[in-house]
């Protein structure tokens, strides 16, 4: 990327400072491992809540994300939303906020996002690709889990990274718990500039973009969390992006980026997920997108728009027990 880098990690951990500080009133609970690490529970043995969501969101775009609350209009519905913009798209979708870190360390596993990533930079391939790299004296890493990270957790993380555990701070919250809901609803560009990524297309040439997307209700598990937080993207979620690029270029890209142009699209999540076995890696890759996508040229002002929201799945999903 042009220019120096955002010290996405400076302004995360600043985020997660404010988050200790006002532990109480945003229900979380933060506590220091024995090594030095920094944990702050956002809904795993904390409640957490809104507040803590809209924070833990921030946190996963690396400080330099906008996360709101919103109305959120599909159908003659209206669902509590997010509304989501940044004018630094690659860095704070694809360098921070995509969960592309898995954290295995014995039997511990999680996926990790958030800023850290843009200075540990396992994933090699992607960050050649996006040239972005970070060099933090502190990291900051969230982890969608149920299972708070320990000592050994945080060692092999710095490990990785080359910090000291006392440089680190993990803020985890589950999929089946309020702020973990709205951080994945929260993903609604990532998820379309992920998509662009896949198809071929240099996410760097996205300007700007901004965008909405329901926050489901909280679910009994996270089995089923994981099918209503992708069906808030997938079913509900609308982004629009200014790209570099021009007309011939996203008419040609705009018809393949929403999720209805996967096969496995039309569908509650979760019936899909059961329809292979519970294996991830059985579903159509292409189907983790938008639900309706605008691209305008920032070469010649003109917008290409393509998928649609559709509120009889969104409500499938999210008014089932």
């Amino acid at each position: 990327m042009n220019g120096a880098p955002l010290d996405l990690n400076e302004r995360a951990w600043e985020i997660a400072d404010s988050m200790a500080a006002n532990a109480g009133a945003l229900r979380v609970v933060a506590r220091t491992l024995s090594g030095g690490a920094r944990v702050i529970d956002a809904g795993i043995d904390a409640p957490g809540g809104y507040g803590a969501g809209l924070a833990l969101a921030e946190i996963c775009m690396g400080g330099v994300g906008d996360v709101a609350y919103a109305p959120v209009v599909i159908g003659d519905d209206t669902w509590p939303g997010v509304r989501v913009w940044t004018d630094h798209p690659a860095v704070s979708c694809m360098a921070s906020q995509y969960a592309g870190w898995a954290i295995q360390v014995e039997k511990y596993f999680a996926m990790g996002s958030g800023p850290l990533r843009a200075h540990a930079r396992v994933e090699k391939e992607l960050f050649a690709k996006l040239g972005y790299a970070e060099r933090a004296r502190r990291g900051v890493l969230v982890l969608e889990t149920r299972n708070p990270p320990t000592d050994a957790v945080a060692a092999w993380v710095g490990q990785k990274a080359g910090l000291a555990p006392a440089q680190l701070t993990f803020v985890a919250a589950p999929t089946a718990s309020l702020a973990g809901g709205v951080q994945i609803a929260a993903r609604i560009l990532e998820t379309g500039l992920h998509k662009m990524d896949t198809l071929g297309f240099d996410v760097k040439r996205i300007v700007s973009g901004i965008g909405t997307a329901p926050l489901p209700p909280t679910a009994k598990n996270d089995l089923r969390a994981i099918g209503r937080t992708n069906d808030c993207i997938l079913y509900g979620g609308q982004a629009r992006y200014t790209v570099d690029a021009d007309d011939a270029e996203l008419g040609a890209l705009v018809p393949k980026v929403p999720a209805a142009a996967s096969k496995d699209y039309g569908t509650p999540f979760y019936e899909i997920f059961k329809r292979y076995d519970g294996d991830f890696y059985k579903i159509d890759p292409l189907l983790f997108s938008p639900a309706e996508v605008w691209l305008t040229s920032a070469q010649s002002g003109k917008t290409y728009h393509a998928g649609r929201v559709n509120p009889e799945v969104l409500r499938a999903s999210l008014h089932e027990s």
